[in-house]
Parts: structure tokens; sequence; C-alpha cells
């Protein structure tokens, strides 16, 4: 990946709601994108019940989201929180997008989570839980700043814009952190301190 090379991350949340606040965050997200990368999104309704019977030669809409998960140089996923965890949907689509053994989409990705709850904590346990997950998968999380926007209904308007601004502030941040941390694993951090030192050595 050169410097001039967009990072390509593909956003997905763990709900299936039209009119879901975590969706609401993931629109956010694409509008806070640094411009050095791109963010896709991918909406989960349609993939169908995990059925280890069908892992081989999975629904077709289980292999888009695999494919595009692969095609992406990182990952934002964004979810509520359910009886202190994930919700079924998104545990469901990662049991798919890591399925069969060996067949893993994830592995080796760089990641990052945000959540959207409406009460205090802003689904804390469910991202909790998905570091967990993290570690089997082999992806590589970003640790900071943790984007929990609690009281959502406060926090975006009537179409469904997110109009906090520290909250759009953090989750900035957070995609800018994605975005570095991105290029860092693919070895570009030491491309761009090199052309640091040689822009320095020139002035």
């Amino acid at each position: 990946m050169s410097l001039n090379t967009k990072v390509r991350i593909l956003g997905f949340a763990g709900s299936l709601r039209r009119n879901s606040y975590n969706k609401a965050l993931l629109r956010a997200a694409q509008e806070l994108v640094p411009k050095d990368a791109i963010l896709e999104t991918f909406d989960l309704d349609g993939i169908p019940p995990f059925n280890q019977d069908l892992e081989q030669n999975p629904p077709p809409a289980v292999k888009e989201f695999k494919s595009k998960i692969r095609q992406a140089d990182a990952l934002l996923i964004v979810t509520p929180e359910y009886n202190y965890s994930v919700p079924g949907v998104l545990k469901n689509a990662i049991d798919w997008a890591s399925r069969p053994y060996g067949d893993n989409a994830f592995d080796d990705k760089p990641v990052a989570f945000a959540s959207a709850s409406i009460g205090m904590l802003g689904g804390a346990r469910a991202q909790y839980h998905l570091r967990q997950m993290s570690v089997f998968l082999n992806m590589h999380p970003v640790n900071l700043p943790e984007v929990f926007v609690t009281f959502a209904p406060q926090k975006f308007d009537a179409s469904g814009r997110l109009t906090d601004q520290d909250s759009r502030k953090f989750l900035a941040q957070l995609l800018e952190n994605l975005v570095r941390w991105t290029r860092r694993l693919k070895g570009q951090g030491k491309e761009e301190a090199r052309k640091k030192e040689i822009e320095v050595m020139a002035s």
C-alpha cells in the first residue's frame, strides 16, 4: 500500500432495524471518514442462520459478505448491546464469515468498534465481547478512543443524523486511528517516517 492509496474500510452494523441508532452511527462514520480512506457498508439483512452443514458451500449472501471482508483493508463494526453481549444477527454473521476452519475471512484484519445504546453504558459490554472474539479471529483492534454513544435518542436528530459533537469528534478520531493503524500494520509506518526524515534533511 503506497502513501497515495486510499485505505478501504468495510463497515457493518449489528442490527437489522431500519431506524437503528447503530446504522445511523455507521452513516455518521461515512461522513467523518478521513480523506485518505473509503468507507463502504454492508447490510447483514439476508444472511441466514448459520448451518454448519452448508459451511463448505455457503449461501450467496455469505459469499458476498466474505468477499467484501477480504477486499477491505480494515473493518468497522458498529453494534448495539443485547443481554450484556452482541446481538445474535452479528454473532451469526461473524460465525459464517469465519468458517469453515481454515477459511477465516477476518484473519489479520485491522478493526475498530463503535456502539450506540439508549442506556448509560453505550454498548460497552458488547464491544468487550467483540474484543474477545477478535483474539480467536486473529483481528487487530484499535484500542483508543472507545466510542460509546450513550443515551442515543438524545444524540441523533429526527432524521437519524448524529448531532452530538463529542460523539462525532471521538468517532472521527477512531477512524483516523484505524487508518493509521492499518497503514502501520501494512508496513507503511516506516515509509512515512523515512519520507519525513528526507523532508527534514532537504529543508
